[in-house]
């Protein structure tokens, strides 16, 4: 997928990139926070020794901050996205994609009004193609 970035989320990347030394493949600035995919095998950097780095970023952007890793294989790139959940599958048709979570986080991984579920379908889309998404 071809992924474009305006001036300001150009500065966030350039921000994280030389705070962390991770390389970013996407970022993605909502309200409430801003998400950065990071490459495979760059999200232990990203994060940091004690969360060192994730801490910095949350001081200086203010907002909080949420780190995926990429993977080549869409279905662990999603479980990637929903990193905070247990999720028990997921199962891609076409460019459909069902999220399986234990029945205690699919509210949470829903989120409040679907939140949740949009921006990790966007951030999907953005990535794979996938047109829609459920967690079940």
């Amino acid at each position: 997928m071809d992924i474009k970035f305006d001036a300001s989320t150009m500065r966030y990347i350039t921000l994280f990139e030389g705070l962390t030394r991770a390389s970013v493949k996407d970022c993605l600035e909502l309200e409430e926070k801003i998400i950065f995919v990071v490459t495979k095998g760059h999200l232990g950097l990203a994060i940091g020794k004690n969360s060192v780095n994730l801490k910095k970023l949350k001081f200086v952007l203010k907002k909080n901050i949420d780190i995926i890793e990429h993977s080549d294989d869409v279905a662990s790139f999603i479980k990637n996205i929903f990193h905070n959940y247990r999720v028990i599958d997921v199962v891609i048709e076409s460019n459909n994609a069902t999220v399986i979570v234990e029945p205690k986080d699919k509210g949470k991984a829903i989120g409040k009004n679907g939140r949740n579920l949009r921006v990790a379908r966007e951030i999907a889309h953005r990535h794979y193609g996938i047109q829609s998404m459920v967690v079940r």
